[in-house]
């Protein structure tokens, strides 16, 4: 969040989560009253409410909390909100959260992880480009704070998790970036399940170790 002064108006922040989450909406990511998503200034948490359909969103519907998931004022705050604040505390360079229930994805987290800290192998450049490893977090029931915790406490680096039988939840040094990266997750979980039952080629360690230099994603090889 820049320009605190915009907040109540349609641009800025506010107006910058009402189009991504009409994008995610239109690209069938978010489902009825699926989905949430957030920006970070500071020690501040722009946040979609509960029971939003992003496809709806209006400026004047978002939540401000506190980076310890204090609401602070507008509306109830999503219930994930703690997987927001975890990501925000666990990177300071964190500035945007997505979380949606995009079919792919949520069905790749019914699925055996392929390690123990990426549900998802290296099938493509753009996904150890765009995402990173992508670790599987155990079920909870949704909103649940434990797993929240658990994200928070992981002690490697990602950008990206799988909760197990929900869905995905993305972020990024910014919301263009999250949003990338979201999108990027749900195409290579498309591609895993369309190869379910072949042989798969994976990058090479070599190959990973070259992408991750270039752009700075993590992956412990």
């Amino acid at each position: 969040m820049t320009g605190r002064g915009q907040d109540s108006g349609t641009g800025g922040p506010r107006g910058d989560l009402v189009e991504a989450g009409a994008r995610l909406h239109r690209l069938g990511f978010a489902p009825g009253a699926s989905g949430n998503l957030s920006v970070r200034d500071g020690d501040r948490v722009l946040i979609t409410p509960t029971g939003c359909e992003l496809g709806a969103l209006r400026p004047q519907d978002l939540c401000v909390l506190g980076l310890d998931g204090t609401h602070l004022d507008g509306p109830r705050p999503s219930k994930e909100f703690p997987l927001h604040t975890a990501f925000y505390r666990r990177d300071p360079d964190t500035t945007a959260v997505v979380h949606l229930h995009a079919r792919q994805a949520a069905a790749v987290s019914c699925r055996p992880a392929w390690s123990e800290r990426s549900a998802i192998p290296p099938l493509t450049p753009y996904f150890v480009m765009r995402v990173g490893q992508t670790p599987l977090i155990p079920y909870a029931a949704p909103g649940d704070p434990g797993q929240a915790a658990l994200l928070e406490s992981l002690p490697f680096p990602f950008r990206a998790a799988l909760l197990q039988n929900h869905g995905p939840v993305v972020s990024g040094r910014g919301l263009e970036s999250a949003l990338d990266a979201a999108i990027e997750l749900e195409e290579v979980c498309a591609l895993l399940l369309l190869l379910s039952g072949h042989g798969q080629r994976h990058l090479s360690p070599p190959e990973i170790e070259e992408l991750t230099a270039r752009y700075k994603t993590p992956w412990d090889l």
